[in-house]
């Protein structure tokens, strides 16, 4: 798996956002996939993760997920997650992210899941995905610690 880049201010990746998760993300240029821990100030109920932690982690794996499959910076239009066990914080999870459809440049189609180290899912998504314009692509990547430039090429 081949490391994906950082930015700065990302709450899910960025590395300089003293409150977010710092995850570092991978892919195989298929699968993205990040491995980590949510933290017990994660929690919505006791030793319950928040739901909304929960989107916020799938909708990274499978914006990333568009990017490396389509070369595209893309945003969020639609996103549905399906919760099928509460999810502990302090143990070890597995978010994947997958491009499922490139409806020719203008949509993408996108799933996710989180799974335990024990092989449960704990969650799962499907999204929707539409290009980032052009006007605003440079301010996007001058965010990025590590060039992005492998990974968007349009």
């Amino acid at each position: 798996m081949q490391p994906l880049p950082h930015t700065r201010h990302c709450f899910v990746c960025g590395l300089h956002n003293t409150a977010g998760l710092k995850l570092d993300f991978a892919t195989d240029l298929q699968v993205v996939e990040t491995r980590f821990r949510f933290r017990v100030e994660h929690c919505g109920f006791l030793e319950t993760v928040h739901g909304g932690l929960i989107g916020t982690v799938l909708d990274e794996v499978m914006v990333w997920a568009v990017g490396v499959r389509s070369g595209q910076l893309t945003y969020c239009a639609e996103m549905n997650v399906r919760y099928q066990r509460p999810t502990p914080p302090e143990v070890e999870l597995t978010a994947r992210g997958e491009l499922v459809e490139d409806k020719r440049g203008r949509l993408f189609l996108a799933k996710g899941s989180l799974w335990n180290s024990t092989g449960d899912l704990l969650a799962e998504s499907t999204g929707k995905y539409l290009p980032v314009p052009a006007t605003l692509q440079p301010q996007l990547k001058s965010d990025f610690l590590e060039s992005p430039d492998w990974i968007f090429r349009r």
